[in-house]
């Protein structure tokens, strides 16, 4: 099959590089910037996912399925489309204090040895295409570098995962997140989950590693990036309570799949998934 590789050196750590690429808003305009159009049913990707990819002139598209999304990059293989198979696997390794993203293309054309005379055409369009997206995504690691940090929680006890229903507002009522909230200036992330904790549920935590990767959040053009970090309930303190939630619930590995997350949150389930299979004490 022809491939196509490319790498291009981002000035922003790993987990903040891959949060970008799984947020549809930038490749959405990266597609916009050659002409061609993107369409997701989400905000961040997760594996299962599938988004729509139509060339320039709107006659020709192709649907493509995630396969793996994580701190590692972002996988994809064709669902439908004109071409007899299509694969993308980007990579992303630690380069100094930024980040490598390694693009691996490879794809088959329609109708046998035939379909290699568009070949040349889809090369041409692969390569405009991974110019653009390398350039919306120096641009915006630079600009969420900056931005803005909510924090959530990750708390576990005994194999289960502390999830927390909206109360308000209206059109968020009913869903489920993990706890957290905004950094406050001078406060570390992790004195800011555990103020939050205290404030939310009144409980203290123990907080622990990063979960997952960076994940942009709320208007592209503002600039927030949600971090979710392990925590534990602290020794002998009291169990948390739903202050300003309408209610709290202990889940397992099998039901997190099954509630109603919010998008940013529903991001970082298979990360949750398994953090709770490798900690069932």
């Amino acid at each position: 099959m022809p491939a196509l590789t490319r790498s291009v050196t981002v000035a922003a750590p790993p987990s903040l590089v891959a949060g970008v690429l799984r947020d549809t808003a930038a490749a959405t305009e990266a597609l916009g910037r050659i002409g061609a159009t993107f369409s997701a049913p989400v905000r961040l990707l997760v594996a299962g996912d599938e988004v729509r990819v139509g060339l320039p002139g709107g006659v020709i598209s192709c649907r493509t399925r995630i396969t793996r999304a994580g701190v590692a990059g972002l996988w994809s293989e064709l669902a439908a489309g004109p071409v007899a198979a299509l694969r993308h696997a980007t990579s992303v390794v630690p380069d100094g204090d930024g980040s490598r993203v390694v693009d691996e293309l490879s794809w088959a054309g329609p109708l046998g040895p035939l379909g290699r005379l568009a070949d040349p055409v889809l090369r041409r369009f692969a390569h405009r295409l991974l110019r653009a997206r390398g350039a919306v995504l120096a641009e915006r690691a630079d600009r969420l570098s900056r931005a803005t940090v909510v924090v959530g929680a990750a708390i576990v006890s005994d194999g289960r995962l502390l999830a927390a229903c909206r109360a308000y507002p209206p059109e968020l009522a009913g869903r489920w997140e993990l706890p957290g909230g905004g950094v406050e200036p001078g406060e570390s992330e992790a004195d800011a989950l555990r103020r939050e904790c205290r404030e939310e549920l009144g409980t203290d935590v123990e907080v622990g590693d990063r979960v997952g990767t960076d994940l942009p959040i709320g208007d592209p053009a503002a600039g927030r990036v949600l971090r979710v970090h392990r925590a534990r309930l602290h020794s002998g303190g009291p169990e948390p309570v739903a202050r300003e939630h309408r209610e709290l619930r202990w889940v397992g590995p099998a039901e997190l799949a099954g509630l109603g997350w919010l998008d940013a949150d529903r991001a970082v389930v298979a990360e949750l998934r398994a953090l709770l299979v490798g900690d069932p004490a």
